[in-house]
């Protein structure tokens, strides 16, 4: 029997941004008792990126490639609500002063400071809103077709620079904290951000979930960006239907105060970067001699 231990580029993304997580716990979590959770939660995260890849084949049953396949897109979630513990752990105080000078010295004033001195529609509130709340459905609207499409390369090349984003951006949070316009500016809008639907739907999720902090970069964007990407390079009509909700995502999280502009072109920025790197290097690693025959020797067994 041979054994389903081989790993693919998102499993090693996984694995390191768990050891480098843990690795900036031991160095800098003081005092380190109040870093135990996180510091478990990686270890065992990396521990099933190790564990899954050994157990379970995509090829043996469509329920083990659902596991084998999506489990970094299943914690995801959780890998974000830990940002919220390590956000404060290099440094001991938010940088929300430094980046808004930055920004006024480059365009005059602060965006959101700008758009609620003018007035803010609510119409444009409700339609970006709409967009920036599509963010929550873009992740499994990809996803879950390709998983069922069986596109299994087009998910395991999706998946690394889904992760590789995400975990670029959750890195920045601690290297970078930003908490917001939202609460950084909180005693000088004049206006409130108001909206019937999206924007009550988008407060909904804000206040239910969303860390104090983790702002620089936006998250959102980058990933929102990614997929749009992806969906031009594989599934170019989707492509169209995702690019104007990825640009109306990105205006919403300044309009909506949830980030600065800053937060905004830095996502951009590693969502571009990590989809080059990817696009670049990730089939050239599933593509290795040794990982070919592997995966022919697995497969042929299978049919056997």
């Amino acid at each position: 029997m041979i054994r389903a231990d081989r790993m693919y580029p998102f499993d090693y993304i996984v694995l390191g941004y768990c050891a480098l997580m843990a690795a900036l716990i031991l160095v800098f979590g003081r005092p380190f008792i109040q870093y135990l959770d996180e510091l478990a939660f990686y270890v065992g995260a990396a521990m099933l990126a190790i564990f899954i890849p050994r157990v379970l084949d995509e090829h043996r049953s469509r329920s083990e490639a659902f596991i084998r396949l999506l489990y970094p897109a299943l914690l995801l979630w959780p890998f974000y609500r830990m940002t919220q513990g390590t956000i404060l752990l290099v440094f001991d105080n938010f940088f929300d002063a430094d980046l808004s000078a930055f920004e006024v010295s480059i365009l005059g004033a602060d965006p959101s400071l700008y758009f609620d001195s003018h007035g803010l529609n609510v119409v444009v509130t409700e339609i970006l809103s709409l967009c920036y709340f599509s963010y929550y459905f873009m992740i499994p609207a990809f996803f879950l077709p390709v998983f069922f499409r069986r596109d299994y390369r087009i998910l395991k090349e999706a998946l690394a620079v889904v992760c590789l984003t995400f975990f670029a951006s959750y890195l920045l949070f601690a290297l970078y904290p930003i908490e917001g316009p939202r609460w950084h500016f909180a005693g000088l809008y004049q206006h409130p951000v108001e909206g019937p639907l999206f924007r009550q739907l988008v407060n909904f999720v804000i206040d239910s979930g969303a860390v104090h902090g983790g702002c620089m970069p936006s998250s959102h964007t980058a990933v929102g960006l990614v997929l749009m990407l992806m969906c031009f390079r594989y599934y170019r009509r989707w492509g169209w239907v995702l690019l104007p909700f990825v640009i109306g995502l990105a205006a919403g999280t300044v309009w909506g105060r949830f980030h600065f502009a800053s937060d905004v072109v830095v996502g951009a920025a590693i969502a571009c970067a990590a989809y080059w790197l990817i696009n670049k290097y990730h089939d050239r690693w599933i593509n290795r001699p040794e990982n070919v025959v592997a995966d022919s020797k697995m497969q042929g067994a299978h049919v056997s």
